[in-house]
């Protein structure tokens, strides 16, 4: 998501700094990446677990784990691992194909 020119130029007058959180956090290109990857397999975990209609709770007992870490999992946190979030759409029937549709869109995070 962008800033319009008008915004940009009302905040940096103001003494804001704009620009991207690679920009800000001074992320590599790989770390940008793998955060990429984080956010859309959690984005997806979120969208098909709504999808068949089951609650954080509901996932979570058949993850044998807790609700609050299924929101921790949704939420992108960096205590998850990618283990743990392709595990949890497998256990919701996501096929190997499906995964690699997800690994393979297009990014929401510039990488360059």
């Amino acid at each position: 998501m962008t800033v319009r020119d008008g915004k940009r130029r009302r905040l940096e007058a103001r003494g804001w700094k704009v620009g991207a959180a690679r920009q800000l956090l001074k992320l590599s290109n790989e770390e940008s990446v793998y955060i990429d990857l984080k956010l859309r397999l959690a984005s997806s975990l979120r969208a098909r677990r709504q999808r068949r209609n089951l609650t954080q709770a509901g996932l979570a007992k058949r993850l044998e784990s807790s609700q609050s870490r299924i929101a921790k999992m949704e939420a992108g946190d960096p205590s998850v691992s990618l283990d743990l979030l392709v595990r949890s759409l497998f256990i919701l029937g996501t096929s190997t194909r499906e995964l690699s549709r997800i690994i393979g869109s297009r990014s929401r995070v510039s990488a360059a």
